[in-house]
């Protein structure tokens, strides 16, 4: 019995030692993997962080590219007393080139170069000098050479619990709200009614929908002219104010979005333009005549009921009203008169959608005898419909061709726009063109006035 217990107790001690070394060799074994695990898993955090300070490189270090190239073909005609004047071979191209840097996201750059330019253009004048204005200087045919369209940088900070913006450069000034449905382009800042054309200055905002669904209000200052002096003047005073030339010319306007829930929307803005220059009608010189005020109310609905139908659905519908009233100042007319002139305006519009994924839209304005908007830079080869003293018509299709994640990479506008003209005068420039005259009286003091215009445009535009 001793015997046995005894090689009992012996191979207990035995097979003890035996898994014992073992256990101790496993856990040193656990021990060393952990410590791998340990280092392969701080491994893994660094290049985790790597990876995302190399995305957030490329997210925000990097300049972002695109291309809206589109070549066009007008038919226009001028009708007057005497004769109808006509262009049956106008082509043209049109680039924008644009960009944009995002370093934070609170702080943004753009930029946008472009080229308007009838093929085979020179760079002679052919408006008076007008067109060569900086107001317009890419909505006008002109040569090959690319300008800057817009460059400004956009700051959004959140103060006080408000969502605010500041821009300073060269503002996005046209393509604005509403007139961008026919332009078949994103709304700029502007109401097209009344403001259309290109600008230096600065604006600030502060976003209301904590109050009102979708409102903010923006305070714009822009400038339009600058009196100074060039550099190496003659009498040494370079960039110093010249009497002798126009003085500066600023505009100083609020706008506000009073309501916007994605489907019914409202703006509305009002401006004072200091300084205002036309022509002198006894020396046929441009000279700063006075102030001018501008207002307009837009009203816009996407989409009529609530989910009838597709087409329903897909229509939109808007109607605008505006106002303009010139200030003279004591050293002439303006618009021919020596008093204050108010004139006015509406534009009604739809866009109802085709069976073919397209676009129609029917549009009708109309101006009374001293309506002026500033809207030179409005994209029609006949000047400005919306600044027509009477009445214009317009309608178009817009046809997709080619999409890629639901945007439109290809497409191509059938357009038809007529002005029916009640009073001279509607596309001059500020002051020009003096006195507002019914047709029939232009006729009797023998001059040959332009009695209607009609435009016809096909494009093609590519876009990525």
């Amino acid at each position: 019995m001793q015997k046995v217990l005894l090689s009992v107790a012996v191979s207990s001690l035995l097979v003890s030692s035996l898994f014992g070394d073992d256990i101790s060799d496993l856990k040193a074994q656990i021990d060393t993997l952990n410590k791998k695990i340990s280092k392969l898993e701080k491994e893994q955090k660094r290049t985790k962080k790597t990876l995302a300070k190399v995305k957030s490189h490329d997210a925000h270090d990097n300049i972002k590219f695109d291309i809206d190239f589109r070549t066009s073909y007008d038919y226009i005609s001028y009708k007057t007393p005497e004769k109808t004047y006509t262009n049956d071979a106008l082509f043209s191209n049109r680039l924008w080139l644009g960009m944009g840097y995002n370093p934070t996201d609170e702080m943004i750059f753009k930029g946008q170069l472009a080229f308007n330019k009838a093929f085979g253009a020179d760079t002679n004048d052919r408006g008076q000098g007008y067109d060569g204005f900086d107001w317009v200087n890419n909505e006008v045919l002109s040569d090959n050479k690319l300008k800057v369209r817009e460059a400004y940088w956009l700051w959004m900070p959140t103060v006080g619990g408000f969502k605010t913006t500041l821009s300073v450069g060269r503002r996005p000034g046209t393509n604005g709200y509403l007139i961008n449905l026919r332009d078949d382009d994103k709304a700029k800042s502007p109401l097209g009614h009344i403001i259309n054309m290109e600008f230096d200055g600065l604006s600030a905002s502060v976003k209301l929908d904590r109050y009102i669904s979708g409102s903010y209000l923006k305070l714009c200052v822009g400038r339009g002219l600058t009196n100074a002096r060039t550099r190496f003047d003659k009498d040494g005073l370079d960039y110093a104010k010249d009497s002798s030339k126009l003085d500066n010319m600023d505009l100083v306007g609020v706008l506000a979005k009073l309501y916007d829930d994605g489907q019914y929307s409202a703006m509305a803005t009002y401006y004072r333009s200091f300084n205002v220059p036309g022509v002198d009608q006894t020396t046929q010189n441009l000279k700063t005549l006075g102030d001018m005020d501008g207002a307009a109310l837009s009203v816009e609905v996407q989409g009529i009921g609530d989910m009838i139908n597709d087409f329903l659905d897909e229509t939109i519908v808007f109607a605008s009203i505006a106002w303009s009233q010139t200030r003279p100042d004591s050293t002439g007319a303006m618009l021919g008169s020596t008093k204050k002139e108010s004139g006015t305006s509406y534009w009604i519009g739809a866009q109802v959608p085709n069976l073919t994924g397209g676009k129609f839209g029917l549009e009708y304005n109309h101006g009374s005898k001293y309506w002026r908007p500033f809207t030179y830079g409005e994209d029609t080869m006949i000047g400005s419909k919306m600044a027509t003293r009477g009445d214009a018509y317009e309608a178009y299709w817009t046809q997709p061709i080619i999409k890629k994640d639901g945007k439109n990479i290809f497409s191509m506008q059938l357009r038809y726009t007529y002005l029916d003209y009640d009073y001279t005068g509607s596309n001059g420039f500020f002051g020009d063109y003096g006195t507002p005259l019914t047709i029939a009286q232009a006729v009797a003091n023998g001059q040959n006035p332009v009695e209607s215009a009609q435009d016809l445009r096909v494009y093609f535009r590519y876009r990525y």
